[in-house]
């Protein structure tokens, strides 16, 4: 905590221009935009340390893969991810992704997206070129792929803490842990009053970015907007031999998910395939991708199953059945070393659940599992348009 912030009491609340909830990465680029526009911030977070979708996932800012809106906002975010990683000190490689193309059917979902796309963002790869990113002596099972240049990775073990200890340390900054917030209302001098586990807060404009959790705050708006809950099946593996992956890698049942892929003619085509050659991983939803951590560990997955309620147990044969399709594309056993549930906010009306709940509380949730590659373009643009008209306490006299 910043020692010029001292912790809200019932008779003092605490005072600041800009109020996150929620440390995840969603809520700390909120707060990394509020404070570079000159505001004073304050983030609260009810946990010790951020334990959710911002830590369960690839870290890969799956930026080429968008469309429409969701495209601009990604990459208006990526240089917004590389400032704040030399600023902040977390790893960020602009290393893109790999596409394997296991048949013909996706090496021309590919060639069309590829088709649409300004020269050199996406390049078509022959099985040898993908064999070697793999790794892999031989191109079994290859017919060949593309690299999607403009993605990002970021290690999801360590990308939040440090964004966050930077956040902590800044003049006019501050990150309060084990502080939930309870109920938002009207403050003094037309300002939004929080309370909280420790003491209320009073602040011009507040950010809710709580994810899937926003049901717990504001359960109306989570059941109009129709908020679930997407469980994942992740894992994570140190490969026997030394493997240098420096994309994120991807396969025909990442390109069944992101609209960007959906969207061209063959898409259909692929769908139909894949049913018919690998329905079990239709069955569980599944998006076969892997990316490498800076520590050489591989993250592995992954499933999809969709409730209000997520049970916390998971299926073997699901596991089983990612685990063995990513020893096919990188041709190895994986030994496994790690296991767990990653959650994540869903929504069939859309992406996006961007919502003014009271006067100067805005409720934040991306609503599909693009969290990490929207976070820092979003929160830019909505630090734009909640705080442009207003001036930052830090500069005025209260």
């Amino acid at each position: 905590m910043n020692e010029n912030t001292s912790l809200p009491t019932a008779s003092q609340p605490i005072q600041t221009d800009v109020l996150v909830v929620g440390a995840g990465i969603i809520g700390l680029a909120h707060a990394a935009r509020a404070l570079d526009a000159g505001y004073t911030v304050t983030v609260i977070d009810r946990d010790h340390r951020a334990v959710g979708a911002s830590v369960r996932n690839f870290g890969h800012a799956c930026i080429t893969a968008q469309s429409g809106d969701l495209y601009d906002i990604a990459q208006a975010g990526r240089p917004l991810w590389l400032d704040y990683s030399r600023r902040a000190g977390f790893w960020a490689a602009e290393a893109g992704a790999v596409v394997v193309a296991a048949t013909d059917t996706e090496l021309q979902v590919l060639s069309e997206l590829a088709a649409v796309r300004e020269s050199g963002q996406i390049t078509l790869l022959s099985a040898d070129e993908v064999a070697g990113v793999l790794g892999r002596d031989t191109t079994e099972g290859i017919a060949g792929g593309a690299r999607l240049r403009d993605d990002l990775r970021v290690d999801p073990r360590t990308t939040v803490a440090k964004l966050a200890a930077w956040l902590d340390a800044q003049e006019r900054g501050s990150v309060l842990w084990n502080t939930a917030a309870l109920g938002f209302g009207a403050g003094s001098a037309r300002r939004a009053r929080i309370e909280t586990s420790r003491g209320p807060i009073e602040a011009d404009q507040v950010f809710v970015c709580v994810g899937h959790d926003v049901d717990y705050l504001f359960p109306q708006l989570a059941e109009d907007h129709k908020v679930r809950r997407c469980a994942l099946q992740m894992a994570r593996s140190t490969p026997d031999q030394p493997l240098d992956l420096g994309p994120a890698v991807l396969t025909a049942t990442s390109m069944l998910r992101y609209e960007a892929f959906t969207e061209v003619p063959s898409a259909a085509k692929l769908r139909a395939e894949v049913r018919e050659n690998q329905p079990h991983l239709l069955e569980v939803e599944a998006n076969v991708m892997f990316t490498q951590r800076p520590d050489g560990s591989l993250l592995l997955g992954d499933s999809h199953t969709y409730d209000l309620t997520q049970p916390p147990f998971l299926k073997e044969t699901t596991s089983t059945s990612l685990l063995q399709s990513i020893e096919k594309i990188l041709n190895t056993p994986l030994e496994i070393e790690e296991r767990w549930q990653g959650v994540y906010a869903s929504s069939e009306v859309g992406p996006l659940l961007i919502a003014d709940v009271v006067p100067g509380v805005t409720v934040v949730s991306v609503t599909a599992g693009v969290g990490m590659t929207l976070s820092f373009g979003l929160a830019d643009r909505n630090v734009t348009d909640r705080l442009t008209a207003r001036q930052p306490l830090a500069a005025t006299a209260r």
